[in-house]
C-alpha cells in the first residue's frame, strides 16, 4: 500500500474520555505499519479539561488545528461541576462550536447489534436480532442553533426562555443529499422524520425532502412523525434502514436506538461536511467511572474504523476492527456496563488490547488471501 502521513487531532475531553481515547490511539498505532500509514497526532486540552486550565471550553488555536487536519478524534465532554455555569462557560459549547466551526453538518450514527448483544438489549431477542440501521442527522442547525434564543427577566420578575428551530431550504437539501447517497450504499431506503404536522420548519423539510428524492428513484422514501418514529423504534426497529431528521430529533432518536443494542457504549459516530471530518463515540464523559478501567472503548475503536474507512481508504481495516469487537464478544469477554448472561468482565485497557490484536490478525489474514 502507498505510504501516507495524516495529521490527526486528539481530543480526550472530560471523564472517561482520555481512557478510551487511549485505545483508539494504540489501535492506529498498530495499523501504521499493516496500512502504510502514519499518523501524526497533535493533542489539545477540550471541554472541561481546556475550561480547568484555560478557562473557555476551547482555545481559538484548537479550531484552527482542527482545520488543518486530515480529521479529527473527539473523547467526550461533560462535567458535572460546571452544571450551573452559563452556556459559553460549559464543556459542551466546545463541542458546538467545533461542529460549528467545522461546518460538519452531517452525523452518521450507525446502529448495529452484535449477535453476543442480543440477550444485553431490553427488547426481546426477536425485536432486536439483526438490526442495522443508520441515523443521518443534520448537526449544524435547528433548535440548537437558531437565533433568538435564551432566558430573559421581565420587569415582574418573572422568566421566560426562547429556543428558536431554523432551517434554510439548502441546509434540508444538503443532509438530505447525504442521506440519499448512503442508503444507495445499504438497502434503498430512507425513513425522514419530521414533525410536520405542527411544525412550519417540518413541513418544508418535508416538501425539501421529497424534492431530493425526484432525483434518487431507486431510493424508496417514507415520511415519518417524529413521535411515531420513538415508538416504531421499540416496536420494530428493524423497518429502518437510514432515517433521516434534523438535531434536535436526531439526537433524542439515536440514543433511543442506541439502548436497543445493549448499551450506548457501543455507538461510534462521524461527523462530515465539505472540509474536515470529526469522529467521537456517542457516548458521555462518565464521570462516576472515570479513571476506573471500567469504561468501554468499544464506540471509540469503531470511531476510529470509521476514521480508517471514511478518511484514510482503509475499509478493509475498517471491517477487521467491527469484526474482531464481535469476535471478543462472542468469546464472553465485555465491560462492566454490558449485561452478557456468560462472560468475564475485564477493563477497558484489557479489552481494547484483545480487540487489537484480534482486528490486527484478521486483517494481515484477509491482505495474505487477496
Amino acid at each position: 500500500m502507498a505510504n501516507g502521513v495524516k495529521k490527526i487531532v486528539i481530543l480526550p475531553g472530560d471523564g472517561i474520555g482520555p481512557e478510551v481515547m487511549a485505545q483508539s490511539i494504540k489501535l492506529m498505532k498498530a495499523f501504521e505499519e499493516p496500512l502504510g500509514l502514519t499518523f501524526e497526532f497533535d493533542e489539545h486540552d477540550f471541554g472541561g479539561a481546556c475550561l480547568e486550565k484555560h478557562g473557555v471550553p476551547m482555545q481559538p488555536r484548537t479550531l484552527e488545528s482542527c482545520k488543518k487536519a486530515d480529521a479529527v478524534l473527539l473523547g467526550a465532554v461533560g462535567d458535572p461541576k460546571y452544571d450551573d455555569s452559563p452556556p459559553e462557560k460549559r464543556p459542551e459549547r466546545a463541542l458546538l462550536d467545533l461542529r460549528a466551526g467545522l461546518g460538519v453538518y452531517c452525523n452518521l450514527r450507525p446502529i448495529r447489534l452484535y449477535d453476543a448483544l442480543l440477550h444485553a438489549s431490553t427488547l426481546k431477542n426477536i425485536v432486536v436480532r439483526n438490526i442495522d440501521m443508520l441515523v443521518v442527522r443534520e448537526l449544524t442547525g435547528g433548535l440548537y442553533f437558531g437565533e433568538p434564543s435564551g432566558i430573559k427577566k421581565h420587569k415582574d420578575g418573572h422568566r421566560s426562555a426562547t429556543n428558536t428551530m431554523t432551517y434554510s431550504e439548502d441546509e434540508i437539501r444538503r443532509i438530505a443529499v447525504k442521506a440519499f447517497e448512503f442508503a444507495r450504499r445499504r438497502r434503498l431506503k430512507v425513513t425522514s422524520v419530521d414533525k410536520a404536522n405542527v411544525l412550519a420548519v417540518s413541513q418544508l423539510w418535508r416538501a425539501v425532502v421529497d424534492e431530493v428524492a425526484t432525483s434518487f428513484e431507486d431510493v424508496e422514501l417514507e415520511h415519518m412523525l417524529v413521535d411515531n418514529c420513538a415508538m416504531q423504534l421499540i416496536r420494530n426497529p428493524r423497518q429502518f434502514d437510514v432515517i433521516l431528521t434534523a438535531n434536535l430529533f436526531g439526537d433524542i432518536l439515536s440514543d433511543e436506538a442506541s439502548m436497543l443494542t445493549g448499551s450506548i457504549g457501543m455507538l461510534p459516530s462521524a461527523s462530515i461536511g465539505d472540509s474536515i471530518p470529526l469522529y467521537e463515540p456517542v457516548h458521555g464523559s462518565a464521570p462516576d467511572i472515570a479513571g476506573q478501567n471500567k469504561a468501554n472503548p468499544i464506540a471509540m475503536l469503531i470511531s476510529a474504523a470509521m476514521l480508517l474507512k471514511y478518511t484514510c481508504d482503509r475499509p478493509l481495516a475498517a471491517v477487521s476492527i467491527e469484526d474482531a469487537v464481535a469476535t471478543i464478544l462472542s468469546r464472553g469477554l465485555h465491560t462492566q456496563d454490558i449485561n452478557l448472561k456468560k462472560g468475564t468482565v475485564i477493563g477497558t485497557a484489557e479489552i481494547g488490547q484483545h480487540i487489537i490484536d484480534e482486528a490486527l490478525h484478521s486483517f494481515c489474514d484477509t491482505i495474505m488471501a487477496s
